[in-house]
């Protein structure tokens, strides 16, 4: 299977300048435009507003010979996946797989704590969430109640979207081995499968 170097989009850049835009704006005596001065958003449109500019951002990349892949998590206090997914424009749905990271809150919370570095706090690799915020926003997660087609397809404003769950309780991300190229391997080979369009 040929595929182009892959580029990935990820809404968490995006929201990143957000919030340091806003804190700009304050400090010129301005009104924020995204955010609250505590960390959240000002309406929770502006989750949707991120996925269509994910959207925007692979029409681009998509004029080259590029593997895009989109990047998001989506707790249930703002929407969840069904709202996420329900904003994906047609383009990308006409050539979208889903590969679901299952991992529990416990996890993501001691993730989240080891991965914040105190002296790089800009940084988008090593920021941190209060514990607070990531029950509030991640805690709920409606994967398991989405629309499905069959159990290997998603039903997705009306198409079957191939879906594979990648387990991760055991934590092989973090390490970056061989466990986790093994099981991404396994995963993206049945996503392939599943696509069945996709020239081998």
């Amino acid at each position: 299977m040929h595929v182009g170097a892959p580029v990935v989009l990820d809404d968490f850049p995006m929201l990143w300048a957000w919030f340091e835009e806003d804190a700009i704006l304050e400090q010129m005596g301005h009104a924020r435009l995204h955010s609250t001065p505590d960390g959240y958003f000002s309406g929770i449109h502006l989750w949707n507003v991120l996925i269509r500019r994910l959207c925007l951002e692979y029409d681009k990349v998509r004029a080259g010979d590029s593997t895009v892949i989109i990047e998001f998590s989506r707790g249930s206090e703002h929407g969840g996946y069904r709202e996420a997914l329900g904003q994906l424009s047609g383009s990308v749905l006409g050539k979208a797989a889903a590969l679901y990271v299952r991992v529990s809150l416990q996890d993501s919370l001691r993730q989240n704590r080891r991965r914040f570095n105190p002296d790089k706090p800009h940084s988008i690799l090593e920021h941190g969430l209060s514990d607070d915020k990531m029950d509030r926003l991640y805690r709920l997660d409606d994967w398991d109640g989405l629309d499905r087609a069959d159990p290997d397809h998603l039903l997705v404003q009306g198409r079957r979207i191939p879906a594979v769950i990648f387990e991760n309780e055991d934590d092989v991300t973090t390490p970056r081995g061989a466990a986790l190229g093994k099981r991404l391997a396994a995963c993206l080979e049945r996503l392939w499968e599943l696509r069945g369009d996709i020239q081998r």
